[in-house]
Order: structure tokens, then sequence, then C-alpha cells
């Protein structure tokens, strides 16, 4: 495939050359056209308004507000488009060849859409023409060390400047629900993100004496909080990043008697504990290692022992047809991750262990609302993001990150559950 240099656009292709170069050839002419008659017809029932700097409109028919996509450069985007398909979207939006009035509606409109926006029998040959995952990106014990450094080892700095002071990178508990969830402010999140730490614990029964096992150790706000209860934590990463600060976050507390912090692969745990919790981590085990990471926690669960886990999930239907897909999200933030399903990990535990899931709380809601939070706060400090290093591609990909997640929520194609389990008979 032969590539053209945007040498236009102040974006340095050695860093970023699935931005600064767009895809050219013969081949690329026919799946660009390909690309623009599907975009087309699907946004042509879509309530969404498309503009193009010529004046082109598209959109269903009918008035009333809704959020608006404009296309600059449409050779382009549908370039991209026809390349890459989702990944080549996201692209597009990095090298500013379409914006929007709002990128978390556009994206939802889309993802609300999701199943439907390409034809069936194109579907069924997504295989033949999408990229595959590499497979450096399996979440290999080789591999795995370098999938999380990729996005957790960036910058303790930046994640300070959209994180609140819990340093807390998941869903948030908000004390409302329905309408008045829209109402959440910065202020809130703190409380909400211990009241979702505290639920968690609350469910594992940690307390005074309980031996608590953390999968995937955050920037150590679980940890510091289940020994504040008196229990004695060991917690895993492999991030260095936050393994350096999260250590440093306990101390300050005054609780390193209390929590160990390694840097180590869930798989290569050992020891008996009375509650496993793991938040958010399962996203990043990988497809094929599911039934592994449920085998490893029934392993080193003590027998009246009890698990807390609080997961992304997606339809069962949709995470069937897209597990072996490589995304915009799998290349740029989370490489070798991939998003479960609640009855994909009920089958794995009832198929592999002898865990059974006891409870679940859903709280898509609570994580669009964490999400719109994170933005703002991101938004709002772009000036302290350049001057870490961190460019204007790298800022309106981590833009787009956001608001891809938030729409996901918004328009339930995504949800998070806080799952409990047990080895009652």
């Amino acid at each position: 495939m032969s590539t053209l240099v945007r040498s236009e656009e102040d974006v340095d292709p050695e860093f970023w050359p699935g931005i600064a170069n767009v895809p050219s050839g013969p081949r690329n002419k026919v799946a660009a056209a390909l690309a623009e008659k599907i975009f087309t017809a699907a946004v042509n029932r879509l309530q969404l308004r498309v503009l193009y700097d010529d004046g082109t409109v598209l959109g269903a028919p009918g008035g009333g507000p809704r959020p608006e996509m404009r296309i600059h450069r449409p050779d382009d985007f549908f370039a991209r488009l026809g390349d890459n398909g989702l990944i080549g979207l996201g692209e597009a939006y990095m090298a500013q060849d379409w914006t929007a009035s709002d990128l978390t509606e556009v994206m939802q409109v889309f993802a609300a859409q999701a199943a439907h926006l390409v034809p069936v029998p194109l579907q069924k040959l997504r295989g033949l023409y999408l990229p595959k995952p590499p497979r450096k990106e399996r979440n290999t014990k080789v591999n795995t060390r370098s999938n999380i450094s990729r996005h957790y080892d960036l910058s303790n700095d930046l994640f300070n400047l959209f994180l609140d002071d819990t340093m807390s990178y998941s869903s948030a508990l908000f004390d409302a629900n329905g309408p008045q969830l829209l109402d959440a402010r910065w202020e809130d999140l703190p409380e909400a993100q211990q009241r979702k730490v505290d639920r968690l614990l609350d469910q594992a029964d940690v307390g005074e004496g309980t031996r608590v096992l953390e999968i995937g150790t955050g920037w150590g706000e679980l940890a510091i909080r289940a020994a504040r209860r008196g229990a004695t934590v060991v917690s895993v990463t492999l991030s260095s990043e936050q393994k350096e600060l999260a250590e440093q976050r306990v101390a300050d507390a005054g609780l390193s008697h209390l929590v160990t912090i390694e840097l180590k692969d869930y798989r290569a745990v050992e020891g008996q504990y009375d509650a496993i919790v793991s938040v958010e981590m399962i996203e990043a085990v990988g497809y094929e290692y599911w039934g592994v990471y449920f085998q490893t926690i029934d392993r080193l669960l003590a027998p009246d022992g009890r698990v807390a886990i609080q997961a992304i999930t997606m339809p069962h239907e949709r995470m069937m047809v897209t597990r072996r897909s490589y995304t915009w999200i799998h290349k740029y933030i989370f490489p070798g991750g991939f998003i479960p399903s609640v009855r994909a990990i009920e089958d794995i535990t009832d198929r592999y262990t002898s865990l059974r899931v006891r409870e679940r709380l859903s709280m898509g809601d609570h994580y669009a609302q964490t999400l719109r939070l994170w933005e703002e706060r991101f938004l709002a400090h772009a000036d302290d993001v350049s001057a870490l290093g961190f460019d204007d591609v790298f800022q309106r990909m981590w833009r787009f990150y956001l608001c891809y997640s938030r729409a996901g929520f918004q328009s339930g194609y995504l949800d998070v559950q806080q799952l409990i389990f047990d080895r009652r008979p």
C-alpha cells in the first residue's frame, strides 16, 4: 500500500504514522468509494447532521436539534475509513479530517446503531478486510507488561491532571440516580469514588484481619481503604509508574505495614486470601485468558472467601461478533484488551471454577458522568498537558477516547457492573 505524507500538517510522521500518512493506491481507492457509500447510507438513517465544507448536508429527514459532524477533508476521511474502518474514523478525528459540535453526542448516535451501520452481508466479510490483533499484543506473560506500560506508564502527572484526589481511574458510584446524575459535579467525584470502593470492600466482607488480594493496583486508593479497616493487603500491578506513586500514597497514609505492592503478573501470585478484589482490570486480560484469570482467582481464594470485581461489560452478541477485531481503542489506548459480557463471565466461572455470581450492580450511567467530569477536567488543563510534552494529536486522541467511551455508556452499548462471587452451594 502506498501512502501520501501530510506534510502540510503539524504532525510528526515518525511518532504518528497513521495520522501523518493517508492511505492511497488502487486498492484503497475502491475501498474508499465503498466506505463513502456505506457511510452515506448509514448517516441518512441517523439523527445526525453531517456537513461538508462544500455545503453538502447528510442526515435523516426531519427537523429538531441534532449533533453535527463536519467533514473537512472528505477524500482523506474516506481513504482512512475504507482502509481501517472504525480505526480510520478515530484517526481521521486525530488528523482533523472531521470535527464535531459535541463529540460525545455524535459518537453516541453511532454507538446506538453499532450493529446496523454496516450491511449484514459485509459484516460477515469483516474478517477478510479488517486488521487482526497483532500477536505481540496477546496477553501472554511475555507481552502483558508491555501492553499495560503503554497506557498506565504514560505519566503519573498526566493522570493527576484529570483524576480527582483519590487517583481512581474507574467508574465512580454517585449518591444519585436517573436525571439527578446529570448534575454530578467535580466536587462530588472523590466521595463517589470512595463510595464505589467501600461497596466492593463491604460485599467482599473486608474487615479487621482480612487477607486481601487486589489484582490491579491503580494508584492505591482501594488498598489504602482496605488497610484502614484493619485488613492486610497484597496488591499486584504491572505498571511501574503506578507502583511508585501507590507506594508513596500508602506510606503517606501510614499504612505501609499493612500493604504490600508488587510488580507482578496476576498469574504468578501465590498464597491464600479471604477476599480478592479487582476493579476494571478484567478488560486488560484478553478474551483468550479469561479462563486463566478466573481459575487463578479460584486457586487463591480461601474456602469461605468472597470475590468482588468491577467490570466494564457489553452485550454478549456484540462481544461474540467483535471478539477477534482490532479496534482504534486497541491501537491507541488499550493494546491487548477486550470487554466481556456478563454471560461470558458467568459461563466461564460456571465451567472452569467453583465461583458463582451472587450479586450484580449495574452502574453504566454513573460511568458516563465520571467520564464527563474527566473530559471537562482534561480540557481545562490543556496547557498543562502540553507542558508535559503531549502534543495536539495526543490531546485529540485522548479526548476521542474519553468521548468514545462516554458515548458507549450513554447509548447503553456499554455497562459497568460490580459482580460478587462466592462458593455457596
